[in-house]
Order: C-alpha cells, then sequence, then structure tokens
C-alpha cells in the first residue's frame, strides 16, 4: 500500500519577522475548484443584503430656532460647518459634540449666503436686509460642555438691494454677491469694485471656478446660467434653459464642468467650453432642486428638493445611488459635503441641520485591518455581480415615503406616455419631418454670447 505524505522543511515556513506573510500553499487549478463562482455569486448576494441591514445613515440633528437657508464648510477644518436660518441667525457648529461655538448675531433678515475665506477664519454672510457682513470663526476647543457665545460682525458692507447668494474667492481676498446684480467686493472697500449685469432683475446663485481664478457662474429668475469673467467688464455667455436654475455647483477636479439644479425636478451637468448641450441629465427627484455641492473627490455629488429628500449621485450617473428622508425633515434647501467627502449636511425647513453619512452603511470608529479586508472584498465582489438581477435588485432597492412614490410613478406614467405618442406621430408622418430634439438638448432654449 502506498501512503503519500507531505514532507516540508520548518526552515522554509518559518517566518524571518513578525510581520512577513505567512506562506499558504494553495492549488489554483479550476478542476478542483468547480463552485468558486456560485460560493462568489452567494457571498456577493450577501454582502447586497447586509449593506442594505445597516444602512443606518442618519447621525444627528442640530437645531435651530427658524428654517435653514444656507450651509457652507470651513475649508480649513473637517469638524465645522456654518448654518444661517430665516431668522438672520448664523450659527458655527462644532459638528462631533454636536455644539453651538458661535451664535452671529447681525442680520434682521434671512441669510441668504456663507461662504468662507480660503484661510478657514473668516466667512462673510449675504442676507435680504441688504448687508454683507465679515465675521471671525473660532476653533472649537478640546474641552466638552456648552461653549455657546455670541459674536458681532468685523466688518460691514452696505448695499443698494436684497442679496441672495454670496461665494468668496478660492485665492484671493475678494467676494462675490447675487442681486439685482452681480457686485465684486474686496474686504478692504466698503463699496463693490466690480458690478456685471445682463438683462435678468434678479440673481439667484453665484460660484468662483475652483481653477480659473478669474471665472465665475451665476443662474438668474430669468432661466439663464451666465459665465463671468473678471478680466472683462461684460458677461461671457449665457445659455437660456426652459425652466429656471435655483443652484449650481463646478466639479473641483474637472473644473471646466458644473452641475445645475433645476425646478423642473433634473440636474444638468455641463461643459463650460460648450453650453450647446449638456453632458449628463441627473433624474430621479419629484419636485424642484433647490441646492447642490459636490464632494471634494469631485465623484459625486448631493443634491436637496422640495420634496423633501436628499440625493447622492455619481457626477456621470443618470439616476441617483442613495435617497435620505425622515418622517420628520421638510423642505430641504441647503445640502454640503464635509470636507473629507465621508459626511453630508442638510439644512431644511423645520429648524434642523442634518447630519448623514455618505456611504449609508459605513461602519464609524476605528476599523481592525481585517474588518478593512472583509469590506473591500465585500465592495469588490458587488461590483462584480452588480448586474445580476438579484443582486441589482436588492442593491437598488430604496424605502421612500408614499409621497414620493407616487409622485414618481406618476412622472413615469406621463414620461412614458409621451414616448409613445412621440412613436406613434413618427410612425405615422413622413420620414425626416418629425426632428427629434435628445435629451440633453431638449431643455435649452437659446445660447447668447
Amino acid at each position: 500500500m502506498k501512503v503519500k505524505v507531505i514532507s516540508r522543511s520548518e526552515e522554509d515556513y518559518t517566518r524571518e519577522r513578525s510581520s512577513d506573510l505567512r506562506k499558504v500553499q494553495r492549488n489554483y487549478d479550476p478542476q478542483l475548484h468547480q463552485f468558486e463562482k456560485a460560493h462568489e455569486y452567494t457571498r456577493a448576494l450577501n454582502a447586497a443584503k447586509l449593506d442594505r441591514i445597516f444602512a443606518k445613515p442618519f447621525l444627528a440633528a442640530l437645531p435651530h430656532d427658524d428654517g435653514v437657508t444656507c450651509l457652507a464648510r470651513n475649508p480649513k477644518l473637517v469638524n465645522s460647518i456654518v448654518s444661517g436660518s430665516a431668522d438672520g441667525d448664523i450659527r458655527i457648529w462644532d459638528v462631533p459634540q454636536q455644539r453651538t461655538l458661535r451664535r452671529l448675531v447681525g442680520h434682521t433678515a434671512a441669510v441668504k449666503g456663507i461662504s468662507f475665506a480660503p484661510d478657514g477664519e473668516t466667512c462673510v454672510s449675504a442676507s435680504t436686509d441688504a448687508t454683507v457682513k465679515l465675521w471671525k470663526v473660532p476653533y472649537a476647543p478640546f474641552e466638552a460642555g456648552e461653549v455657546q457665545e455670541d459674536a458681532e460682525p468685523v466688518f460691514e458692507f452696505q448695499g443698494k438691494n436684497a442679496f441672495r447668494g454670496i461665494d468668496h474667492h478660492w485665492d484671493r481676498t475678494i467676494f462675490a454677491t447675487a442681486g439685482a446684480a452681480v457686485d465684486i467686493w474686496d474686504h478692504t472697500r466698503s463699496e463693490p469694485v466690480q458690478s456685471f449685469t445682463w438683462g435678468s432683475d434678479t440673481i439667484t446663485s453665484i460660484r468662483f471656478n475652483p481653477a480659473e481664478p478669474d471665472v465665475f457662474a451665476s443662474t438668474a429668475v430669468d432661466r439663464s446660467i451666465a459665465l463671468y469673467d473678471m478680466r472683462r467688464s461684460t458677461p461671457l455667455r449665457k445659455v437660456v434653459m426652459q425652466t429656471r436654475c435655483n443652484a449650481l455647483a463646478w466639479n473641483p477636479m474637472e473644473p471646466f464642468n458644473f452641475t445645475a439644479a433645476n425646478e423642473d425636478c433634473c440636474l444638468y451637468t455641463y461643459d463650460m467650453r460648450k453650453l450647446t448641450s449638456a453632458l449628463c441629465v441627473h433624474k430621479d427627484f419629484v419636485s424642484a432642486v433647490m441646492d447642490v455641492d459636490y464632494s471634494p473627490t469631485g465623484r459625486e455629488f448631493v443634491a436637496g428638493s422640495y420634496d423633501r429628500s436628499i440625493r447622492i449621485f455619481a457626477a456621470s450617473g443618470g439616476h441617483s445611488r442613495e435617497v435620505y428622508t425622515t418622517k420628520r425633515m421638510q423642505r430641504v434647501f441647503a445640502v454640503r459635503f464635509s470636507g473629507d467627502a465621508s459626511y453630508v449636511f442638510s439644512g431644511s425647513d423645520d429648524m434642523n441641520v442634518r447630519c448623514w453619512k455618505a456611504k449609508a452603511s459605513e461602519q464609524l470608529g476605528v476599523r481592525l485591518p481585517r474588518e478593512k479586508h472583509k469590506q473591500a472584498y465585500n465592495d469588490a465582489l458587488l461590483e462584480r455581480y452588480k448586474h445580476m438581477p438579484e443582486v441589482k435588485r436588492i442593491v437598488r432597492h430604496r424605502h421612500l415615503p408614499a409621497a414620493i412614490f407616487k409622485a414618481a410613478r406618476t412622472r413615469r406614467t406621463v414620461t412614458e406616455s409621451d414616448k409613445r405618442k412621440l412613436q406613434r406621430r413618427i410612425e405615422h408622418s413622413a420620414p425626416g419631418s418629425i426632428v427629434v430634439k435628445p435629451e440633453r438638448k431638449k431643455k435649452i432654449i437659446a445660447q447668447v454670447e
């Protein structure tokens, strides 16, 4: 009788250092592992189910005394966020401790915009009381407990009309305000150093380009998105859409692209070099989109809507990968990504700033190396099997409030009906007589140079 014995030298399998990997004998011959794909698929299915079980995105609510109208994140601190409300109150929050550091007192009407200076130590706020105020921003102390204090503005800029938006320059000590016109202000001047007007009576929002220091964009109530250059005395170009845009945000990694939040329940991503067509149309909301903000990675953005929901989209994805709602959350007017792209902040009409996880099922706190490896393996499995019907169904499913679910179903019915109607018109018309505009060009009315 033959007995096969595995003989191994102890020297070959003894680690020289404790950090060395142990040698593992494994035969990768597929004949010996006939069910490997089946096992992997089962693991992918379990990973998808666990992902939905552990999806608990809501972290905290930070209370105000009135509806929250605007948010701003500190470019130098991950743990700081500033919120403005409809009663003129501005609060600087220490997010990990869930406490107010300062109440910035001075505005007598709704705060419509807040923006940080690049040093992270000062911020500017614009209000409908026709003033812009400059504030000092403190750091969060290490000791726990209540540290709330009232603070006065360092400087006040007086305007002629109500302000609707504000954005600080990425490098210089200047900022732009949106209102009856676009005004450029300097920290050291009490009057605007430059003004731009182009047809519209009210500009609603404004954003500086993160890479090109002199270029910025604005949205207005005349349904236009306009591009400006501070080196010129007149605006560059303007694209007019069917419905107006409420806000826009530049992609920090591809600074020639920006995304506009529109009243028609969609978001449109444009390339500033070619405004004749949108790069992508992002759908899923069932009411007007109020605000949008990009992740620092540039790979995704968050948007808040009048339908009381927040959605996270991939930068080039037509549909949202995540939707967040709560029973008490009302109309969302402001959204922001955190500086490390791990969290999302939302300000709504129900007087709360809410903090959410950017990845709903992400484990918080310090993770062991084996936990990180396990999570990476699960993610890789989901990526490999994401097109399989069962995995796809589990990963995509989200439980929505009845109002949003029914409105989405109605919109879907109307869209399908319009498609059928158009198809029948094409079938019963002369070839070429009906020109079908693509979805990315359909909402653009004109481009003005």
